[in-house]
């Protein structure tokens, strides 16, 4: 059976802004906070709807951060003249 992907599809959601201006940082505090809500298990069902959406969208916010950190890396490499020169990571 395929999944379908619908408008409320977090996955398929375009990341907010107030989440996309957020850093690394304070995104995975943001979905810690939010998953132990969901873990207390005390939420309304709508807004552990929303919490879970909002989780989903935050962690994909950190994967992303993630993702261009390490494209960021640089490896270091000596070369014969003793100077050293950094050339893209081999991810």
């Amino acid at each position: 059976m395929t999944k379908k992907t619908t408008a409320n599809d977090p996955k398929a959601a375009p990341i907010p802004a107030d989440i996309k201006k957020l850093s690394f940082e304070q995104a995975m505090s943001e979905l810690e906070k939010l998953t132990h809500k969901l873990e207390d298990g005390q939420a309304k069902l709508e807004d552990a709807i929303g919490a879970y959406e909002r989780g989903s969208l935050l962690k994909r916010h950190c994967a992303n951060k993630l993702r261009e950190a390490e494209m960021r890396i640089e490896k270091i490499t000596a070369v014969e003249d003793g100077v050293a020169k950094t050339s893209a990571a081999e991810l």
